[in-house]
């Protein structure tokens, strides 16, 4: 089967870009024939009559109109199928079922790894960035495809069968990706879990997913350290008695402690064979479960199946970054994330890409090591999330220009809209002006990219810090408070999604109802995101926020994200974070934590006053923020989540719970702010 859609001939060549006040202008041209790539014995189905020609605008109206026949097409020339489906899709978003290419049969792992060593098996498929610089590590297709059913063949032979799960805590490595492989070419569940959350967390999700096996590492390293992750394990495991055994590989010569149920990973997958065969999988059997990171509520295993993820991760990821084949795909994140799911791995190899794993931090050993990286190993597409380009832009500038990064053709961002002065900085600093950057909207329940600047018509713009166009098959709607659809441009209102779309989420693991009721109840026959947008007059889309970050002051609602997007154009202030209090008067106020440059630090009360003018010119005077609390850093999960209910229970002086913050990147910083709080309020009281 052909690797690479040859029916949509949309790649996006490169022109010329210039900027006026409003936008970035990209020219580009579609062009006649797209890289198409297919395995010897395979049949290419030609469906370059039915969508040759047609511009960008057309493609999608097609997606939307006529799904069935988008989708199927796509998906009968994009992936490799022991058994053809059925039927493209059989879904009642009212009642949460959804149900694409039923009938089906693939195997995730054969897409992501057999069919291109068939093709080229010395092609490179991962480049392990390790944790200090210059030791990158390159693993073949055929290397990465031999580790899998080593490892495939370990689990099977100690009683992992189809339908099980298998909960993954390990930092990001060539062997976590194994892991993930493994456990899809047999049939296996896997959830990977954080390998950053503590304990308590990661037992939890043990037991909510019901996991029978666990495979983790001795250690892990990050930034120059070293942090135990089997002794984590250890104590997890001894409140889960569903746990048969613990699979243990070595990332440091370090011993551990082993006990019963542990076995020894790399020793044993030595003596396995480097051929297993793979289990034909149902399109809508589990692939895998993924909690959201905890920052609202309990925990969510959100359900991804087969091949509707896979078709839609593969196709978001070669049409959003204009990745094109040859290319390094340099994506940042953990692989505990959805970003790392469908853009380190899934996506990526699914497509027969470079992926690079990135195991450091944006500033070990220096705040030039993103940079440094990108020169090394010639990066193309870079992907990274707003928190780091935020922390990365309060150094010189010289960290980045010291670098060549002739090698970049487009810049991403994820996991939280960007605001403008980190959007400029990235574009203008990092990318200098030429490569265009694509500020992506989506969510673990998605699977994939869903709104996003890319792909666009010729010379179309694309505007800072806004995510703009639907992607293919994505058909957006604003909801007013009544459950209706607000029609026309320059609106707001809840985000929704009226059809669905292959990479969406089947269910909460155990609990469906919960996942009706969370989902597609808010709005009957609408995907509800969660997150509030604007529609420009230009019919584009912009990101407001969380509708439960929505303030009301004296009867005004409010996106605590406009708020913070007003203070972080301060060129004093890198990043802030805005939460609701309540108030007698006003119902809610804003309250403000800011986080400022080195060089403002004592000439703090003049930047807040011109906080607060900038707020009221940028918004409204009821915006301003009731308070301002200067901090050193934010609270953040390692996937750049600030834990803004950490900052709530700090602002409301509700300190005596501030449950598990073991899940942040540094617990620390919690008491730093605390501290920094009191010492604020009794100031304003001795005022």
């Amino acid at each position: 089967a052909g690797r690479v859609s040859r029916s949509l001939l949309n790649y996006l060549s490169r022109g010329n870009i210039f900027r006026d006040k409003k936008c970035l202008r990209k020219s580009v041209i579609f062009i006649s024939q797209c890289h198409a790539r297919s395995l010897s014995c395979a049949v290419q189905p030609d469906l370059s009559s039915y969508l040759t020609g047609k511009t960008r605008a057309e493609i999608y109206e097609l997606s939307v109109k006529d799904p069935e026949t988008f989708w199927g097409s796509i998906a009968k020339e994009r992936l490799t199928w022991t058994k053809h489906f059925d039927q493209v899709k059989d879904c009642d978003l009212s009642s949460g079922k959804i149900n694409w290419f039923p009938g089906g049969q693939l195997n995730v792992s054969v897409n992501c790894l057999d069919v291109h060593v068939a093709e080229d098996p010395n092609r490179v498929a991962l480049i392990w960035e390790r944790d200090e610089p210059g030791t990158e590590v390159r693993i073949t297709y055929r290397e990465l495809l031999e580790m899998t059913c080593r490892l495939a063949n370990t689990l099977k032979g100690h009683g992992v069968q189809r339908g099980d799960r298998v909960a993954i805590y390990m930092p990001v490595s060539p062997m976590a990706v194994a892991a993930m492989l493994a456990c899809a070419r047999i049939g296996a569940v896997h959830t990977v879990v954080f390998a950053g959350f503590s304990s308590d967390a990661l037992a939890g999700r043990i037991q909510d997913a019901q996991c029978k096996f666990v495979i983790t590492c001795n250690q892990g390293v990050r930034g120059g350290r070293f942090f135990d992750l089997k002794s984590t394990v250890d104590t997890a495991v001894k409140s889960c008695p569903s746990i048969q055994h613990v699979f243990v590989a070595q990332r440091t010569n370090n011993s551990v402690p082993m006990g019963k149920q542990d076995i020894p990973l790399d020793e044993v997958m030595a003596g396995e064979s480097s051929v297993c065969a793979p289990e034909p999988m149902d399109s809508e059997e589990m692939l895998f479960m993924l909690y959201t990171s905890g920052s609202t509520g309990k925990p969510k295993g959100i359900v991804h199946t087969q091949a509707g993820y896979l078709l839609y991760a593969s196709f978001t990821h070669q049409y959003v970054f204009d990745y094109t084949p040859g290319d390094v795909f340099g994506c940042v994140a953990d692989i505990g994330w959805i970003t790392g799911h469908s853009y380190v791995v899934y996506g990526p190899l699914c497509n027969g890409a470079t992926s690079v794993l990135f195991e450091s931090t944006p500033v070990y050993p220096d705040p030039g090591r993103y940079w440094e990286t990108v020169e090394r190993l010639q990066i193309n597409q870079f992907y990274g999330a707003p928190t780091a380009i935020r922390l990365l832009l309060k150094y010189d500038e010289s960290w980045v220009k010291k670098y060549d990064r002739s090698s970049l053709k487009t810049l991403g961002s994820v996991g939280e809209p960007i605001n403008h002065e980190a959007w400029e900085w990235f574009y203008n600093v990092v990318g200098e002006g030429r490569c265009p950057l694509v500020d992506t909207w989506w969510q673990t329940e998605t699977g994939g990219v869903c709104i996003a600047p890319l792909p666009a018509e010729p010379g179309a713009e694309i505007c800072p810090s806004m995510a703009m166009r639907p992607f293919f098959g994505i058909q957006p709607a604003l909801m007013g408070d009544k459950g209706q659809i607000i029609t026309g441009n320059d609106v707001n209102g809840a985000l929704c999604i009226s059809q669905p779309w292959p990479g969406m989420a089947r269910t909460i693991f155990g609990d469906h109802q919960r996942f009706v009721d969370a989902y597609f109840k808010p709005y009957p026959g609408h995907y509800f995101t969660g997150d509030g947008a604007h529609r420009t007059e230009d019919g584009y889309y912009q990101i407001t926020g969380r509708m439960d970050d929505v303030i009301n002051i004296s009867g005004h609602r409010l996106g605590t994200a406009e708020i913070e997007d007003s203070l972080d154009e301060h060129p004093d202030v890198p990043e802030t974070a805005v939460i609701g209090i309540s108030h007698e008067i006003k119902g809610e106020v804003p309250f403000a934590f800011v986080v400022l440059k080195e060089t403002a630090t004592e000439n703090q009360q003049s930047v807040v006053d011109e906080l607060r003018r900038l707020v009221a010119s940028k918004i409204a005077k009821y915006a301003v923020p009731e308070h301002f609390l200067v901090v050193k850093r934010l609270p953040k999960t390692r996937s750049g989540k600030i834990m803004r209910r950490i900052l709530r229970k700090i602002a409301m002086n509700d300190t005596s719970n501030l449950g598990d913050v073991s899940t942040l990147d540094d617990p620390s910083v919690v008491s730093e702010i605390v501290e920094a709080h009191e010492h604020y309020r009794s100031h304003a009281t001795n005022k």
